[in-house]
């Protein structure tokens, strides 16, 4: 079997947007029979969260949609530009922190989930100040189309 292709899932502070993508894109993977081709993560911008499991919020909205998580917020690392073939911000600032942080020779692409999405909805929800969980099942909305959405692309050859 070749290589596995790598995904990393990149927010703020990987306890609400970046957290659901990695688990929803997992099971979609899964679902379609492609998750032993994939290894798939998601870190944080900043450190404040790390070590702390996911917004309750979050991991309510996956059980509820039956996605399995459990993994602990992390940040991300030099090295991770270099391990993952496609690091996926959530929102612009994202996208400009990942590409100050990125080495010069980084392999990751660095992309925006939210360019995936079909409906064209670019910025991923955050709904960590949230006072619901609203704002989190729109941003798991969000992360099933676009997961679907950059699969799609992948296979066709239109991933930049």
């Amino acid at each position: 079997m070749a290589d596995k292709k790598k995904a990393l899932f990149i927010c703020l502070g990987n306890i609400c947007r970046s957290p659901i993508a990695e688990g929803v894109f997992q099971k979609t993977v899964n679902d379609l029979g492609l998750g032993e081709q994939w290894e798939i993560d998601s870190a944080a911008i900043g450190g404040w969260h790390v070590g702390n499991p996911p917004d309750w919020r979050a991991l309510d909205t996956m059980k509820n949609h039956g996605v399995p998580y459990n993994n602990c917020a992390r940040q991300i690392i030099s090295e991770d530009f270099q391990q993952y073939d496609f690091i996926f911000g959530m929102d612009e600032a994202n996208m400009r922190d990942l590409k100050k942080k990125a080495p010069k020779e980084s392999k990751a692409k660095l992309l925006l989930f939210g360019d995936f999405d079909p409906q064209g909805d670019r910025i991923i929800r955050d709904p960590y100040y949230d006072s619901d969980a609203k704002g989190f099942e729109k941003c798991y909305q969000q992360s099933v189309r676009c997961s679907k959405g950059f699969l799609e692309q992948l296979e066709k050859g239109q991933v930049k």
